[in-house]
């Protein structure tokens, strides 16, 4: 496919897969649960933390950790008590257990209370056409409040060379704004253009088959090279191809 043919085809595959019938074997599902902005902000970066492994054991797991928080997010965020986190203590999804979950809590609360929430972390440090930086500083900010060395795994560093595929696709939850309604856009004070790809072991190995991706790892390398050939096609919403990529890795096997 020549360059024109390869955008038309893509564009396609974004029109099968960005619709409502998405949302039912995805863990966006769970931020669309919620209608007040914080709830759904909490709710989606939780469910996100957890979004490796088998997609529904990640639903269930996701709607149980809402149900730990009596399904009330922002407010059990901030005004949870110690007995209170001792309930989260027998969670458990793959490698991120309770008290990792019990950390995020007190990272969240910290966030909100005094730094006015997670939009206006990420949004102070973005750069033109990058949220790199602003998923560094948020992981920095994160983590001044007591916590476990090893909950720091469960958040990403791209610049640490880490394509931070679980961050960005939260980032595309509440940055991406279309008519569709998969992505729930709430995040006005960011652009679509700064988005970067979730780039995992699917849309990874479609993009290799279809020449916008060279490198072998799926790394920050290789989401930086990824990200450039998807602005190519659409400098304003380059992340929508994410849909085609994924689609035509997981649903197509491609």
């Amino acid at each position: 496919m020549n360059k024109t043919e390869l955008k038309e085809f893509l564009e396609e595959k974004v029109n099968q897969y960005n619709t409502l019938d998405f949302i039912d074997s995805d863990p966006v599902q769970i931020p669309h649960l919620f209608s007040q902005k914080e709830d759904i902000e909490i709710a989606g970066f939780l469910s996100a933390t957890i979004a490796w492994g088998n997609r529904k054991m990640i639903i269930k797991n996701a709607h149980h950790m809402m149900d730990l928080m009596g399904n009330t997010p922002y407010d059990f965020v901030m005004s949870h008590t110690n007995e209170d986190l001792i309930r989260l203590e027998n969670f458990v999804h793959r490698t991120f257990n309770g008290n990792d979950f019990g950390g995020f809590i007190k990272g969240l609360q910290y966030i909100y209370q005094n730094h006015d929430g997670l939009e206006a972390v990420f949004a102070k440090n973005q750069e033109k056409n990058s949220l790199q930086k602003s998923i560094h500083e948020f992981k920095k900010l994160f983590f001044e409040v007591e916590h476990l060395p090893r909950t720091q795994k469960h958040i990403s560093d791209p610049l640490n060379n880490s394509a931070a595929k679980r961050i960005n696709m939260y980032l595309r939850w509440m940055i991406r704004q279309d008519t569709k309604g998969v992505d729930l856009g709430i995040w006005k004070s960011i652009s679509p253009a700064s988005l970067s790809c979730p780039l995992d072991v699917h849309s990874g190995n479609v993009a290799r088959k279809l020449g916008l991706l060279s490198r072998k790892q799926n790394d920050g390398k290789a989401l930086a090279e990824l990200d450039e050939k998807l602005r190519e096609m659409d400098v304003n919403d380059p992340v929508k191809y994410d849909f085609a990529l994924f689609g035509l890795g997981v649903f197509e096997g491609f």
